[in-house]
């Protein structure tokens, strides 16, 4: 049935309010630990919020688009691939739990940014882990909606406060 993993089934949203939570905490701990044992933060040249960096808090619209863009089409789209495809395919083969590693893998590939491959990749598990928990995608689409959309209104916000947002991601 296509409307299966869509259905409001009690705890979905709370799930959903965990796995974002849990998720940005690992982040942050991630990046940390990367920042420490590397010495440095990575280099952000090619990854793709800096290459946005133009777009964001130009204008109304272009934030507007942006927020739409990866904020809505794109949560949607890659937690259909990823975890409503990949993860339930996987699921004949192996493990729930090896499901989880190996689509967060794929996920954090997918998006081309090698620096950014820990971060992505928890942030896959927390995705994937969290549809593990509800099998609803509608948890993983809002946890992946509000991270997106969180980083581009917060990076907009700090631009009209007069901060350089590409000096404070660490790019050149």
């Amino acid at each position: 049935d296509v409307k299966e993993p869509f259905k409001l089934q009690n705890g979905w949203l709370l799930w959903a309010g965990i796995g974002l939570f849990g998720a940005v905490i690992s982040i942050a701990l991630v990046g940390a630990a990367m920042t420490y044992l590397n010495g440095a933060p990575p280099e952000r040249e090619k990854d793709s919020l800096v290459l946005l960096l133009p777009l964001i808090g130009s204008s109304t619209l272009s934030t507007a688009y942006l927020v739409g863009i990866t904020g809505v089409l794109a949560p949607i789209l890659e937690e259909t691939v990823f975890r409503g495809f990949l993860m339930v395919s996987l699921t004949k083969w192996f493990p729930t739990p090896v499901c989880v590693i190996l689509s967060a893998a794929v996920f954090a590939f997918a998006h081309l940014t090698p620096d950014q491959f820990p971060q992505l990749f928890v942030l896959g598990v927390a995705l994937g882990f969290t549809y593990a928990q509800t099998r609803n995608l509608l948890a993983p689409i809002t946890i992946h909606a509000f991270w997106n959309s969180g980083v581009i209104l917060l990076l907009t916000f700090l631009q009209l406060q007069g901060y350089d947002i590409k000096e404070l991601l660490g790019a050149s």
